[in-house]
């Protein structure tokens, strides 16, 4: 059991760096040079701020624990300012990443200051669960902190956001990427989605990017349409390396990527000056994780141990259909933290509670006979090695329990249920010890 109280830390921090350009480094001179692109008009991110709010809103944690601040009193009215109030701004941000205004910029500052109200109190709230997990991660990469704020551009905060491509997760991960970076996605478990070790691959991500172009703007373009085309952005552009000069030369959603991240360090700095009032927070309780090595349903866990179906998906959103696969791999399940130990000790109440209804993967199939034949080719297999000398259909069989083995996975093993397994040994409770013989047969 390894105690991580990293899901849910108290307060968002501000980006903090230990080295920054000096602000007369990162004047008005950067919206001079950026806004002399030709702009075109701008494809916004697919998952960005204008999600569903009301679907966001439906998530467990956000049910759960984010309320509308009825102490905010701030009129619902978006004001406009002139564009030096938006450079001012951004250069007062304690920033590495270039953050500098042009048309494109703020293009997406009205869009979140808009229409995107709801989603930025939304992401403003559910910015207390995430934003330590993605600080974390940035800072054991080295990385600057403002990096936190592209999962406002990829996915609106959304841990199970999936795109129309596939990508996935709080980061958007594509399948490739994802296991490049060591995220196990199969049918039952899609690590994209955990907050944690999706944060910890997109950050050595995008330190793989910086190592490869040297520059942030360029990095975080190619977090979105990946190094090769901004390679071939470069070459099109006969060898230029500078954002705002490639502009023309990028897919039309990335054109839209930077500017957006741009706007939304702006927005989740700058909230107040628009009126926009941060949903309200309650933090769960701390959490731990026990590691499983049995298949399991989260159904039998909330079942047996009286836990709220809907918490333990909220806390394990990697688990794409319910079920723990621990019989592949250990698999980490996050609980309440006061549940930890409670989970060990009934793991195998759990395991044996409705088995058949929950875990339906049978083991072992034996095929009907064939009313063509009068029998299927298995029995008569079966008869004719008792005629030679093989086991009878009807001999007594027995196995020896291993440690870690349950009645379920002994019954499931040999195509029986824990019902009949637990009659042909004359057992009541499910308790089994290693070394134990029981009969199968």
């Amino acid at each position: 059991m390894k105690t991580n109280r990293l899901l849910y830390v108290l307060l968002m921090c501000g980006a903090t760096v230990a080295t920054l350009p000096s602000l007369a480094q990162r004047t008005t001179d950067s919206y001079v040079a950026a806004n002399t692109v030709e702009l075109a008009e701008s494809d916004f991110p697919e998952q960005s701020v204008m999600a569903e709010t009301d679907s966001l809103l439906a998530m467990y944690l956000a049910k759960t624990y984010l309320r509308v601040d009825s102490s905010c009193q701030a009129a619902d009215v978006n004001p406009q300012y002139e564009a030096q109030h938006y450079i001012d701004r951004l250069q007062r941000l304690p920033a590495v990443v270039e953050l500098p205004y042009n048309d494109v910029v703020r293009q997406h500052i009205d869009r979140f200051t808009g229409g995107g109200r709801r989603a930025v109190s939304y992401m403003l709230g559910a910015a207390n669960f995430y934003m330590p997990i993605f600080e974390e991660a940035l800072e054991a990469q080295g990385l600057p902190l403002e990096l936190k704020y592209l999962p406002v551009v990829e996915s609106a905060l959304n841990p199970v956001a999936v795109s129309r491509a596939g990508a996935a997760g709080l980061w958007q991960f594509m399948p490739v990427a994802a296991k490049q970076y060591g995220l196990t996605v199969n049918s039952l478990i899609d690590e994209r989605r955990d907050p944690i070790k999706g944060s910890q691959a997109a950050a050595r991500l995008l330190r793989d990017l910086y190592s490869l172009f040297d520059d942030w703007n360029l990095a975080i373009a190619a977090y979105n349409c990946g190094p090769e085309n901004i390679n071939k952005a470069i070459h099109r552009a006969g060898g230029e390396r500078d954002y705002w000069k490639l502009y023309p030369y990028l897919p039309r959603e990335t054109r839209g990527y930077l500017p957006a991240f741009i706007a939304a360090c702006y927005v989740m700095n700058y909230y107040c000056e628009h009126n926009i009032c941060p949903m309200d927070t309650q933090l769960p309780a701390t959490t731990d994780t026990v590691r499983v090595n049995r298949n399991m349903h989260l159904q039998q866990v909330a079942a047996v141990m009286g836990l709220n179906i809907e918490l333990l998906r909220g806390l394990n959103p990697e688990l794409r259909r319910d079920v723990v696969p621990g019989a592949s791999a250990d698999v980490a399940l996050r609980l309440p933290a006061a549940e930890a130990v409670r989970f060990i000790d009934l793991e195998d109440s759990i395991v044996s509670y409705q088995p058949d209804l929950w875990l339906n993967r049978r083991a072992v199939a034996t095929p009907a006979d064939d009313p063509a034949t009068g029998g299927s080719r298995s029995a008569k297999a079966r008869g004719k090695r008792a005629k030679h000398g093989g086991k009878a259909a009807g001999a007594t069989r027995t196995v020896t329990v291993r440690k870690g083995q349950t009645l379920s996975s002994i019954a499931a093993r040999n195509g029986i249920s824990v019902a009949t397994l637990k009659r042909l040994n004359g057992l009541k409770g499910s308790t089994i010890r290693a070394g134990q013989r029981l009969r199968v047969k």
